[in-house]
């Protein structure tokens, strides 16, 4: 194969760059593989101290590398962009509109333009102060078309804006969870996935943005409609085999076999702790779990001894209870052999339900002094938690 149908043709290189160094433009991606590793180059404008400059983002793998480049600098690192060969994909974001370039293994770049999202450019991110957004490592524009998030022109609808926000925020959040190298097969329970938006979404970034070879995930919701209008979704995406959905309750449904990671994300009431159950007995490697309402304690505490004053008071009392459940499941998470960790994964302000429970397999199960603590915890307050059917009573092998 000679040089000319390896590199692209030199009007597209002239386009390219006029719009990388022109006005409006927003982030530069260029995807490829390594020694069959992903690897992935961005640029994009940023301001520090003041100074205009561009930042360039090298991901090869699970490696990160961050740079900061004056003008020059990018016009060399772009002309290092342009020269790759192979198979690849390169993604264009511009006030002007979208350029995404499709390279094949022959070499032939396959070209579509997008319509402008918005009137004019944003300005530079200062660096360091935005939060970085998954959904913008890879062409994320079909999925969220098909979501509902975008609109027919590429452009976040604005009453969606929040929930666009919240599905970078869990992905953010699941990406601590994953293994450095890519593995064969990936596999992914959600459990009450409504919507399907992280279910779709996370299948999405994990082979687009990671070059992930084989990532299955299964979403479980018991409304038959919504599970419908979700393998309508899939399918719209060409990934109906990839993602796959159940009508059924969380304990009733057919898990695969060890799952690589099991979410929840606000499930109702005691289904969380049907997730977090079945996930456990499943052995499932990862847990990320966003609990919502919690009504299961609100009514069971009866003990509490000199903070029983608490209970006196219907706000305080309900705060108490959801704090005490969700205290009550990272404790037997760790019971049965899980690193769990507490957080919140978006401001107060994007949903009142914004605590996270993230956890990992690793640790021993049965540790003497985590089933003593929750035992205690216990009858301190007089309740026996939903969770708590994963600890064997005193007497039990």
């Amino acid at each position: 194969m000679n040089d000319e149908t390896e590199t692209l043709p030199g009007e597209l290189r002239e386009e390219i760059r006029a719009r990388v160094f022109g006005p409006g433009f927003i982030r530069l991606t260029q995807t490829l593989a390594r020694e069959g590793k992903p690897f992935r180059i961005s640029l994009r404008p940023v301001r520090l101290k003041g100074q205009a400059l561009f930042q360039a983002e090298m991901r090869d793998g699970a490696q990160a590398q961050t740079r900061n480049l004056s003008e020059p600098a990018a016009r060399k690192g772009l002309e290092e962009i342009l020269a790759q060969r192979g198979k690849r994909e390169l993604h264009l974001v511009t006030a002007e509109g979208d350029l995404h370039v499709r390279v094949t293994k022959k070499g032939r770049p396959l070209v579509s333009r997008g319509k402008p999202k918005a009137a004019g450019a944003p300005p530079p991110a200062d660096h360091d102060r935005a939060k970085r957004q998954p959904l913008t490592d890879f062409d994320a524009t079909p999925l969220l078309r098909v979501l509902g998030i975008a609109a027919d022109d590429g452009a976040i609808r604005a009453s969606m804006r929040g929930k666009y926000d919240q599905v970078n925020a869990l992905l953010r959040a699941v990406e601590p969870l994953l293994p450095e190298a890519p593995p064969p097969t990936f596999t992914v329970v959600d459990c009450g996935c409504g919507k399907a938006y992280l279910t779709l979404a996370l299948q999405r970034f994990l082979t687009l943005a990671k070059g992930w070879p084989d990532v299955r995930v299964l979403g479980i919701d018991r409304n038959p409609d919504v599970v419908a209008a979700a393998r309508a979704q899939a399918q719209a995406l060409g990934v109906g085999e990839a993602v796959t959905f159940q009508a059924a309750e969380i304990a009733a449904a057919e898990w695969p076999q060890t799952p690589d990671l099991v979410m929840s994300l606000h499930a109702c009431d005691t289904a969380t702790d049907d997730a977090l159950i079945a996930a456990v007995r499943t052995k499932a490697a990862r847990i990320l779990c966003v609990p919502c309402c919690q009504h299961e304690l609100h009514h069971a505490l009866v003990g509490g001894g000199p903070m029983r004053a608490v209970l006196r008071h219907g706000i305080l009392r309900e705060r108490l209870a959801d704090l005490l459940t969700d205290t009550f499941r990272a404790q037997v998470l760790r019971i049965c052999g899980y690193r769990a960790r507490v957080m919140e994964f978006v401001s107060p302000e994007a949903t009142g339900r914004n605590l996270l429970i993230r956890a990992e397999r690793g640790l021993r199960p049965g540790l003497g002094e985590a089933v003593a603590e929750y035992r205690a915890l216990c009858g301190f307050w007089g309740v026996r938690p939903y969770i708590g059917r994963l600890v064997p009573d005193d007497d039990a092998p």
